[in-house]
């Protein structure tokens, strides 16, 4: 297979890697200083993870794929663009299925330049790169979805709180740079359409140089081609591709990775304003944090912020608190009625204890009993009492009930010393049998088929062969319980 010159003199690495924890391991070949999240969505993105047969996975043999049908001067572009992790195809597209999401994300964190300002230009020829590239690729497409992602990093970079103006402001020039020149190149591929692109004017200025002028100079009045050509996507493969840690324009809710590492985007944080990592963890050692406390209503400000600028956008994220009604325990009465029973399961003796509240209702239940071992008596006996809080907190007596009738454990079989329970399959089973007769007057619940519950193999049922026309045959007690009821008139 031919290598695009591009990729020669690239240092690479290969790290055997599955496209999740529950993919086999691929042989994936990227660059070396690119991570092993970028390994394993490279695994995800290449078609020939779609077999564990097919050979090793490289990023040049993966790209060349959807490439190969640009013009050299266009595949140049956009095979750069992906080498320095600014701008990728959407996944569908790595896959060979350009029509079913015609998009394109763009990594704004790399576009910072080494002396920490932004490259608007850069960003503006790579938005124009990938609607040409979406056009060829997808020509009968009259929708595309090019996008953004990375804001809270690129904003760390700039040294910019992300709930504050300047922020929304720079984020406001951003879209309407992305638009202005999305549009444009959108009109001047084949078949232009007959509407303007209308959406609002930049802001006059922004902390970034020349930013608020490179956007207010992209408004064009050219018709574009297609009907949509800007949105925030939601994160996919190709996102991990690049290194991108936030979606679209989401804040950084954590400044640590799934290893215990700083991000990127909280290191650029801590560069920006001349904090040391060592000066970080003392601040955070002493009780407080380096990074700003970022909320979904600052999230919600930035949406509206973006909104106005591009076709498509995510749901606005929510900011209506969640009230719940606080749980209060209701305390059972110091001197409480109630009554102790004694029954017996298949020769086990066993004591049921009850507790109530002064109207009647249940608030505690106590499970003593004889034959078993200290063990076995001390998980019964935390049972009973994690019932009890349940009760006292709210909880219903018919949801214990539904829960754990028909719980199946030895001993299970026959029982002795109640005449409202003739079988059970076990304690818990016989308890919630006795309470639901006796508190709540149901006598609807199927009876208990006994069969010994240590019989693992050795019942006629696992003795008898098992056909498929067989198996409907069955229903268990609890689906009986679910759809027969005893109703009286």
């Amino acid at each position: 297979m031919r290598v695009h010159r591009i990729w020669h003199g690239t240092r690479t690495r290969r790290v055997e890697i599955g496209a999740d924890p529950d993919s086999p391991p691929r042989p994936v070949t990227l660059p070396a200083a690119w991570e092993d999240s970028a390994a394993a969505a490279l695994a995800a993105l290449s078609p020939a993870a779609l077999s564990p047969r097919d050979g090793p996975v490289t990023l040049a043999g993966a790209a060349r794929l959807w490439a190969a049908g640009l013009s050299p001067e266009l595949e140049n572009r956009v095979l750069r663009l992906l080498l320095l992790r600014r701008a990728a195809p959407a996944d569908a597209i790595w896959a060979g299925r350009a029509a079913d999401d015609p998009g394109y994300v763009l990594n704004l964190p790399a576009f910072v330049t080494t002396d920490g300002q932004f490259d608007a230009q850069s960003f503006a020829d790579a938005t124009e790169t990938a609607v040409e590239a979406l056009t060829v690729l997808a020509p009968g497409s009259r929708d595309l979805f090019i996008g953004m992602a990375g804001l809270a990093g690129l904003l760390a970079a700039l040294g910019l709180r992300y709930d504050s103006d300047a922020a929304r402001d720079v984020a406001r020039c951003l879209a309407a740079l992305l638009r202005g020149h999305a549009d444009a190149a959108s009109a001047r591929s084949e078949g232009a359409g007959t509407l303007r692109s209308v959406y609002p004017d930049a802001p006059s200025r922004s902390v970034v140089p020349g930013l608020a002028e490179a956007a207010r100079a992209a408004r064009t009045d050219a018709m574009p081609r297609h009907s949509v050509t800007t949105a925030i996507r939601a994160s996919g493969a190709a996102e991990a591709l690049l290194g991108v840690e936030t979606a679209g324009i989401a804040p950084c809710f954590a400044w640590v990775s799934d290893e215990g590492d700083l991000t990127r985007t909280a290191r650029a944080f801590l560069g920006s304003r001349g904090m040391s990592g060592e000066r970080a963890l003392a601040i955070q050692l002493s009780g407080g944090s380096p990074f700003p406390a970022i909320g979904e209503a600052a999230h919600a400000s930035m949406h509206d912020a973006v909104a106005p600028y591009l076709h498509r956008m995510p749901p606005r994220p929510n900011t209506q608190p969640v009230h719940s009604e606080p749980v209060v325990k209701r305390d059972l009465p110091g001197r409480r009625r109630g009554y102790t029973h004694q029954a017996s399961l298949a020769g086990h003796k066993v004591l049921l204890r009850t507790g109530e509240y002064d109207d009647g209702s249940l608030g505690e239940i106590v499970i003593a009993l004889s034959k078993e071992g200290a063990a076995f008596k001390g998980l019964m006996e935390a049972f009973a009492t994690a019932v009890s809080l349940g009760l006292q907190h709210g909880v219903k007596l018919e949801t214990f009930v539904e829960a754990f009738t028909f719980t199946r454990f030895g001993p299970a079989g026959a029982v002795e010393g109640d005449p409202a329970v003739k079988h059970a399959t076990s304690f818990l089973d016989y308890a919630f049998r006795h309470l639901a007769v006796n508190y709540l007057g149901r006598r609807d619940i199927p009876a208990a088929e006994f069969e010994p519950a240590d019989t693992v193999g050795d019942g006629h049922r696992d003795q008898a062969p098992l056909l498929p026309l067989d198996l409907p045959a069955e229903v268990s007690p609890r689906a009986r319980r679910r759809d027969l009821r005893v109703v009286d008139r």
